[in-house]
């Protein structure tokens, strides 16, 4: 019986060795991280090598749809809404299939990101945008299939296929002169309620400027239509840091009536506590 135990022991252990042996990937995954004006584009494919087969109208037939890679879906990621071909593609996470044809190729960007490969059923409401391109044919042979992102401006760029001697591409615009012209204007504008909040809590909770941070949180409420509860209670704190007990409770019960309408038992439980510690003295 115990050598029966030895010999499935050494079996198991020759499997759980055998099962952590790594081996190249024939399609090994690659990941494109770029900044096209103010927007992040991200793409995740695996890259698959042609090894002497004859690639488009063979390997990937004309006219089919081509989950554009190898293994899992290809996604590209997008932090900002972008328009391709004068279409609006919402900012996220999409698949990229390609239907490849001899004049012409079909780019689409798929809502589903989770299938291996194609879809088992393709379902066209999931096609978030769909855009023709005219293929070129390169001069070179590629090897191995490539994504890239080339052709960088501030306001576009282009997400470029090659593989064997065929290329597509497809031009996306980004809103940079939108997002940058609300950058101006913001900073133009000066700080915000939220920013002499912050500015406010970090002198307090760093055993700073108490007197400036007093200043900063009366900013905040005065840019403040809503007086949020949560200001007042960090302009009581401070208050009582600075030995205003009387004003520090006044406050405080600004704090307590929001928090109650808000039914923020937190809020309601710190600030009675608050309340009824100032009251002592």
């Amino acid at each position: 019986m115990k050598k029966i135990i030895i010999v499935f022991a050494i079996i198991i252990a020759n499997f759980t060795i055998e099962a952590q042996v790594k081996t190249p990937q024939s399609s090994p995954k690659s990941t494109i991280m770029q900044a096209v004006g103010l927007t992040d584009v991200e793409i995740n494919y695996s890259r698959p090598s042609a090894r002497g087969r004859a690639v488009f109208g063979n390997l990937i037939p004309f006219g089919k749809v081509w989950r554009t890679g190898a293994n899992e879906n290809t996604t590209v990621s997008f932090s900002d809404d972008v328009v391709i071909d004068g279409k609006t593609l919402k900012k996220g996470k999409y698949s990229l299939y390609t239907i490849p044809k001899i004049e012409s190729w079909e780019i689409i960007f798929y809502k589903t990101t989770d299938n291996w490969g194609n879809p088992e059923e393709w379902k066209e409401e999931n096609v978030a945008l769909r855009a023709t391109v005219k293929p070129e044919t390169l001069n070179r042979s590629v090897e191995t299939f490539t994504i890239g992102i080339s052709g960088l401006d501030n306001n576009f760029a282009f997400l470029e296929i090659y593989w064997e001697n065929s290329y597509a591409a497809v031009k996306f615009e980004v809103p940079t002169q939108q997002k940058a012209t609300a950058n101006i204007e913001k900073a133009l504008a000066g700080p915000t309620g939220a920013d002499y909040f912050s500015a406010a809590q970090f002198l307090f909770q760093s055993n700073g400027d108490n007197a400036k941070a007093l200043v900063y949180v009366n900013k905040a409420l005065d840019m403040s239509k809503d007086k949020p509860f949560w200001y007042n209670r960090l302009k009581s704190l401070i208050q009582a840091k600075l030995g205003d007990k009387k004003g520090a409770i006044e406050t405080a019960k600004l704090s307590l009536a929001a928090a109650e309408i808000a039914k923020n038992q937190d809020y309601v439980k710190m600030n009675k506590d608050s309340i009824a510690e100032w009251s002592k003295n």
